[in-house]
């Protein structure tokens, strides 16, 4: 198995609208793609920033490109996104999961 992390931020009065939007967006788009397990939102609060963190576990790698494309690395984005975040981190990080 290989989790998928992925890194954002917003202004901290953006925190709320943002979590909504991700929940309507990225995570449904995890969770109906085949051969994903499972994925989550952490959010911290620093001062004025909300950091996010979309961690999702997959079954293999090319279940991560038929969600993220071709190209795993690379982060995956979406239109209103560019409402919200500070900056767009260019890449991902997977780890291969052990139990």
């Amino acid at each position: 198995m290989i989790a998928r992390i992925w890194h954002g931020k917003t202004k901290a009065s953006d925190a709320e609208t943002y979590l909504e939007y991700l929940f309507k967006s990225g995570i449904p788009a995890y969770r109906t793609t085949t051969g994903n397990k499972g994925a989550w939102v952490l959010r911290r609060m620093d001062g004025d920033v909300a950091h996010f963190t979309t961690l999702s576990f997959w079954e293999s790698r090319d279940a991560i490109a038929a969600f993220a494309g071709p190209d795993i690395e690379v982060a995956k984005y979406y239109p209103e996104d560019e409402k919200y975040l500070l900056e767009f981190e260019p890449t991902v990080m997977h780890y291969e999961l052990f139990q």
